[in-house]
C-alpha cells in the first residue's frame, strides 16, 4: 500500500490558495481514477483508495491545517499499516523492494522554487515548510519522499509577507500557468507509483528545469 497525501488547509477560503497546491494534485488524482474522498469515522484526513498500474494507493489531503498535518498522516500510516524506511539510504536505493523508497508521497507547495518548477526528493529535512515539518515531528522520520512546487516569492515591488503570500491566490497571468503545473505534478505522483522515486526524480526533475 502507498500513501500520497496533498498538504492545504481545509476550508473554502484556502481553496484557491498558493498554499493548497498539493490539495489541488490529489483533487485531480482522484478525478482522473473517478473516486470521491471522503472522511472516515475516526479520520483526520479525506481520502479514498486508488489502483494505480496495478498498486494499492490511498490519496488523501489532511483536514487538520498545515501546520499540524503530521497528526494526520501519522494517523494514516498506522491505519493502514505502512511502514516508512528505516534502513540507510544506500540500502533503500540497493534493495528490490527500495525502488520507490518508502511508501509515503507528500505534495506540497515550496516558497524557494521558481514559479512551477518541481523538486522530487527521496527524503530531506523540511525545508522551512511548516507542513513537511510538521510530518517528520508527528512520524519521526525524514524518510519519505516529497513532491516540492515552486509558488515563487512575492516581488520586491510586493508590500507582502511570506505568511501572506502562501494564502493568496495565484494572479491572472500565473492561473494561464496553474493547470499545467498541477497536471504534471499528477504526472509525476503516478511515475512515482509505477517506476520508483530515482527514475522519478530523473525524469521530471531535469524535465521541470528545462522548462523554467
Amino acid at each position: 500500500m502507498k500513501l500520497i497525501v496533498g498538504l492545504g488547509n481545509p476550508g473554502r477560503l484556502y481553496i484557491d490558495s498558493r498554499h493548497n497546491i498539493g490539495f489541488a494534485v490529489v483533487k485531480l488524482l482522484a478525478k482522473i481514477y473517478k473516486i470521491s474522498l471522503k472522511k472516515e469515522k475516526g479520520s483526520l484526513a479525506l481520502s479514498g483508495k486508488v489502483k494505480i498500474s496495478g498498486q494499492n494507493v490511498i490519496l488523501a489531503m489532511p483536514l487538520t491545517f498545515m501546520n499540524l498535518s503530521g497528526i494526520a498522516i501519522a494517523s494514516l500510516l498506522k491505519k493502514y499499516k505502512i511502514d516508512l524506511p528505516r534502513s540507510s539510504l544506500k540500502s533503500q536505493v540497493d534493495s528490490k523492494e527500495g525502488r520507490g523508497l518508502g511508501n509515503l508521497l507528500v505534495v506540497c507547495d515550496d516558497l524557494d522554487l521558481e514559479f512551477g518548477r518541481l523538486k522530487l526528493r527521496p527524503s530531506g529535512s523540511s525545508g522551512g515548510q511548516r507542513g513537511l515539518k510538521s510530518i517528520i515531528d508527528s512520524v519521526g522520520s525524514q524518510r519519505f519522499a516529497r513532491l516540492r512546487i515552486g509558488i515563487g516569492r512575492p516581488s520586491a515591488s510586493e508590500d507582502t509577507g511570506a505568511s501572506e503570500y502562501v494564502l493568496s491566490a495565484f494572479n491572472r497571468k500565473e492561473k494561464d500557468r496553474v493547470r499545467q503545473i498541477i497536471e504534471k505534478a499528477g504526472e509525476c505522483c503516478q511515475a512515482w507509483v509505477r517506476e520508483g522515486v530515482t527514475e522519478t526524480m530523473n525524469i521530471f526533475n531535469a524535465r521541470s528545469k528545462r522548462n523554467e
